[in-house]
């Protein structure tokens, strides 16, 4: 009887075994597959001046800044340009804050438009260290010009650029103001995807014998295994988000965003203890909230923005990633 019970646990564990390393499998080649986005840019802009500056590992980040030269500028907004496309995006969203006083700085994450590309390398639509070293070291660059680093600093991102500016806000103190569209955790939107497969991929009764902790541990190693294949480490947003707390967010989210689904902006918001933060876009998709709505989303981006208020004069929070190369002071 012993050995009985002993050989029917052996074959539990053999098959439970089996259908992990072939979820794995399948887990694995939806995180490396990426999404076809619709990505948009605009022809260089000869009124925009350009800026490079370098990363700790040696990387040369490029971008450019639209001052706002009529009066004397109400902040500086970093924009974050989605996975795959370059800082000529930011005027398709941005547009509203420069008219509106701001000045915009943006930039290309390494291996995207006119940065550098490190070899070994292959981003995806997930965000790694990498990508939270380059927005670093963009900030780093604000503080060594004598007349931005003074401006009250708000970041504002789409998609995975919206995941950093969350990550690198919850960072850094002098971040004033965070806005976000189609922004996600990896953890959480992996987890939203693959209870999705699972729901549509097994009968129902069968779904729901999958424990969340074994779905959870299923993702866990495939992520694992993606890092290593890919010499990168995945960024958990999921455990910095709490230290947004009391900083004023937007996070705009697409209702019919097949990618990154509402509930995921819903966890966000809950998560940095701001529920009311949330504007969901009936009608968008993934990133398309703008072209749903232009007038509504450029009014809701600008009064968010003229919120920003300048810093108190006190040293900044060490990066933990690059330290800062100065401090902000409140504008005389």
């Amino acid at each position: 009887m012993i050995w009985a019970i002993v050989g029917l646990l052996a074959i539990v564990v053999l098959a439970d075994v089996l259908i992990q390393w072939h979820a794995v499998r399948v887990v694995l080649a939806l995180i490396e597959n990426s999404p076809p986005f619709r990505i948009e840019s605009l022809p260089p802009d000869p009124d925009a001046e350009p800026f490079s500056t370098r990363t700790v590992d040696g990387v040369t980040l490029r971008g450019c800044l639209y001052r706002h030269s009529e009066q004397t500028p109400r902040g500086l907004i970093v924009f974050c340009p989605e996975f795959a496309s370059n800082h000529r995006s930011a005027m398709l969203y941005c547009s509203a804050l420069s008219r509106a006083g701001f000045h915009v700085l943006t930039f290309d994450f390494r291996n995207h438009g006119d940065s550098d590309s490190m070899p070994g390398y292959e981003p995806l639509h997930w965000l790694t260290h990498y990508e939270i070293i380059d927005l670093n070291t963009v900030i780093n660059h604000v503080y060594s010009q004598p007349d931005l680093t003074e401006l009250p600093l708000g970041l504002f991102g789409i998609s995975r650029g919206g995941s950093a500016a969350l990550y690198v806000a919850a960072q850094r103190q002098e971040v004033l103001r965070i806005a976000t569209e189609g922004a996600f955790d990896t953890e959480l939107l992996m987890m939203a995807h693959a209870q999705q497969f699972v729901s549509i991929a097994a009968p129902e009764v069968l779904a729901k014998l999958f424990p969340k902790w074994h779905i959870k541990l299923t993702i866990k190693f495939a992520r694992w295994i993606s890092q290593r294949r890919r010499h990168c480490r995945y960024a958990m947003l999921e455990r910095v988000l709490p230290q947004l707390a009391g900083k004023p967010a937007l996070v705009i989210a697409g209702l019919r965003d097949t990618y990154v689904l509402p509930g995921v902006a819903r966890e966000i918001t809950r998560l940095i203890g701001q529920p009311d933060a949330l504007w969901a876009v009936a009608k968008a998709k993934h990133n398309l909230a703008r072209s749903v709505n232009p007038d509504e989303y450029d009014r809701r981006l600008v009064e968010f923005f003229l919120g920003l208020e300048p810093p108190f004069d006190e040293p900044s929070k060490f990066s933990a990633t690059q330290p800062s190369h100065g401090h902000r002071t409140k504008p005389k």
